[in-house]
């Protein structure tokens, strides 16, 4: 399948539903709480009960905007709803209210490895419900309290051409929108959804195959796992001389496998129309500037200042800004550290703080140990009060205390109370290399003899003889001068 890789090339655009972290949903005043009982959060307008006017959520219009100039689109003074028309159980009033040809936003793009992936479009919308079918072999269930959250629909151009290359672009979207604080970026709760459109074309060739859309997929690894099926499924077919059906496919997580779901509908099923109870939403250039001027530092200008400000290498500096609260507890652990010492402030973060969010299966919000700390820890280390490895052992005793306001959390407590500080008296370290030397009488002459490589020999000893609390600079130095 390599060599027909080589042969062919992948034409991959992808549509992205972000749920809004507004309160109430895009028409009316229901709540959007994911966690609400079944069938709780509805009123009469978002189930589109006769008689009943939607009325737009301000926060929904004010939130695309915020993703619009980020991404440098054009935001239109002028753009309709309309409604998209079509069947399913959890869509109680038989149409989406939508917007079609006069979208919000145009024409921006996502930077990404140093090219654009192009947006057409970011409109929108509003959520439908919730069918489950899983509960039971003989029926579904309908929860419609997600009928009528506020959703915006991003729309990519056909720029993407690997599956690892959306797999980017869609991890690029999420950090921009949590950034954005417009959404949490939460797949497992359906905060984020795509679709992907994809065909394969002989490489060198302007024409374009004929695509097929793999629907609703709920993780990053399943948009990756789905886009490498269905591009191998498409090459498979062209080779064996069979036609690619433009259809709609969806896609199994288990067997990694996309199968038909249904003939691809197009713009003209839906039989669009412009939304009659819904006014015409305007956009002046006053409520624009004001919007770009409340938006916070965004990642790649975060990611700039990170290696200038702090001297961060580049992976470094992407690391920490991947997600906005990591960079921001970087920045408060800088703010208490004596002098120059933020790589080692990264450092620390990169390994100790972000293996116990992994272990944790937490994010840096749900981290127990003050910033303060982190930064009291690594100023020991600085001042050459403790060592790298003594540092590690008040790092698991700071991990045991949940409460950042107790002082047992402090290093400066806990290394002062367990006798922790380390010895840089020169007098009192030689008189350690002195007896580890005369009890290894062999290795000593070993390495008088030319088996320098022993010197890492001594200093373990030596080490472990302090219990880890010699300063090792003067370790080195002392048995390099006793040693001879």
């Amino acid at each position: 399948m390599n060599s027909l890789n080589d042969k062919y090339e992948p034409v991959i655009g992808l549509e992205v539903h972000a749920q809004m972290k507004t309160a109430s949903k895009a028409f009316c005043k229901c709540s959007t709480n994911f966690h609400a009982p079944p069938n709780t959060n509805v009123c009469p307008v978002c189930l589109g009960h006769p008689g009943t006017l939607p009325v737009l959520n301000k926060n929904l219009v004010e939130y695309i905007m915020r993703l619009g100039i980020a991404t440098e689109c054009d935001v239109r003074e002028r753009s309709i709803f309309a409604r998209k028309n079509y069947f399913y159980p959890d869509l109680p009033k038989g149409y989406q209210i939508s917007q079609y040809d006069q979208p919000i936003c145009s024409g921006g793009h996502i930077e990404l490895a140093g090219r654009k992936i192009g947006i057409t479009r970011i409109h929108m919308e509003e959520d439908s419900g919730k069918s489950i079918h899983d509960l039971a072999s003989d029926e579904s269930l309908v929860d419609l309290n997600r009928c009528g959250v506020a959703l915006i629909e991003i729309v990519s151009e056909p720029d993407i051409t690997t599956p690892q290359e959306a797999y980017d672009y869609l991890m690029k979207l999420k950090q921009l929108v949590v950034y954005l604080d417009i959404c949490d970026g939460n797949m497992e709760e359906g905060s984020l959804r795509c679709d992907a459109n994809v065909s394969v074309k002989l490489k060198g060739t302007g024409k374009l195959g004929t695509k097929c859309e793999v629907k609703n997929l709920n993780s990053f690894r399943n948009v990756y796992d789905a886009l490498e099926y269905e591009i191998g499924r498409q090459i498979g077919m062209i080779e064996s001389g069979n036609s690619v059906i433009h259809q709609t496919m969806t896609f199994d997580a288990r067997t990694k496998k996309t199968s038909p779901m249904r003939s691809k509908e197009e713009a003209h099923d839906y039989r669009y129309f412009p939304e009659p109870d819904l006014v015409t939403v305007y956009v002046d250039e006053k409520w624009k500037e004001k919007t770009r001027s409340m938006l916070p530092e965004l990642p790649q200008m975060k990611a700039e200042r990170f290696k200038k400000i702090y001297a961060l290498p580049d992976y470094d500096a992407d690391v920490l800004t991947q997600d906005r609260e990591l960079a921001d507890y970087f920045e408060s652990v800088c703010k208490h550290l004596k002098g120059n010492n933020s790589k080692s402030a990264s450092n620390w973060i990169m390994t100790e703080v972000m293996r116990v969010l992994n272990d944790e299966k937490i994010g840096i919000a749900d981290y127990w140990i003050d910033p303060v700390n982190i930064a009291s820890l690594i100023n020991l280390i600085a001042d050459g009060r403790i060592s790298n490895n003594i540092a590690k052992e008040v790092y698991t005793n700071m991990l045991l205390v949940k409460d950042p306001s107790n002082k047992q959390q402090n290093p400066e407590v806990i290394v002062n109370e367990k006798g922790l500080l380390q010895v840089t008296d020169s007098s009192e370290i030689e008189k350690i290399v002195r007896k580890v030397i005369e009890d290894n009488p062999n290795e000593a002459a070993r390495y008088k003899g030319g088996e320098t490589k022993l010197l890492g020999f001594f200093v373990g000893k030596v080490m472990k003889e302090s219990k880890g609390k010699a300063n090792p600079k003067t370790v080195n130095e002392l048995l390099i001068s006793n040693l001879g």
